[in-house]
C-alpha cells in the first residue's frame, strides 16, 4: 500500500516524476546511494521527529545529521525519534522508505538546507527499494514544505596529513 500511495501522489502531483524500484535494498543511505549510483550525501533521508505535541517529518541530505541545539532554536522542545511501528502508522511507509510523499497522515514536512548542496536527490519512495530523482525546491514545492536550518555543520575532510 505505501509503495502504491507514492505512486498515486505523483501521478496526481508530478507524473513526469517515476518511481524507481530496484531489485537490491535501499534501506539505509549508503545502500540507497550504491543502488541509484549517486553520492550518499545526495540520498534525501526522512526523519520522523516529536517535538512536545507537535509530529513532524525532516528531510535532509544522506550525511547530515540532525544539530539538536538548531532544532530547539527552530522548534523549542528536544526532538525524539518515533518508533517503527509509531513511523509506519502515521506514514505508512516501513521504516528505510519512509518519504514524505504518499502519507497516511497529513504531516508537516521540513527540509533542511543541507539538501540545497545538489541539483537532484534521491528520497525513499515507501519501499525499502524505490526511490525518486527530485530537485529539492520541486520537492518541497509538492510537499508543502518549510526549509529549515537543523543540521550540524559539515567540515570539510582534508587527505593531507597535518
Amino acid at each position: 500500500m505505501s509503495l502504491e500511495s507514492v505512486r498515486n501522489f505523483f501521478s496526481l502531483k508530478a507524473p513526469e516524476i517515476d518511481v524507481i524500484v530496484t531489485e537490491q535494498s535501499s534501506a539505509t543511505v549508503q545502500l540507497a546511494a550504491e543502488a541509484h549510483g549517486v553520492d550518499a550525501d545526495q540520498i534525501a533521508k526522512t526523519i520522523c521527529l516529536r517535538a512536545g505535541d507537535e509530529t513532524m517529518l525532516v528531510v535532509m541530505s544522506g550525511m547530515s545529521r540532525l544539530d539538536n541545539r538548531k532544532f530547539r532554536d527552530r522548534f523549542g522542545p528536544k526532538p525524539r525519534m518515533l518508533g517503527g511501528d509509531e513511523v509506519v502508522a502515521l506514514t505508512s511507509h516501513p521504516v528505510g522508505g519512509v518519504c514524505p510523499f504518499g502519507l497516511a497522515t497529513p504531516l508537516p514536512v521540513y527540509c533542511d538546507v543541507s539538501l540545497k548542496r545538489h541539483a537532484i536527490v534521491v528520497p525513499a519512495a515507501g519501499a525499502i527499494n524505490a526511490a525518486v530523482r527530485i530537485a529539492p525546491d520541486h520537492m518541497a514545492e509538492l510537499t508543502g514544505a518549510v526549509w529549515i536550518d537543523v543540521a550540524q555543520e559539515q567540515v570539510a575532510v582534508s587527505d593531507t596529513p597535518a
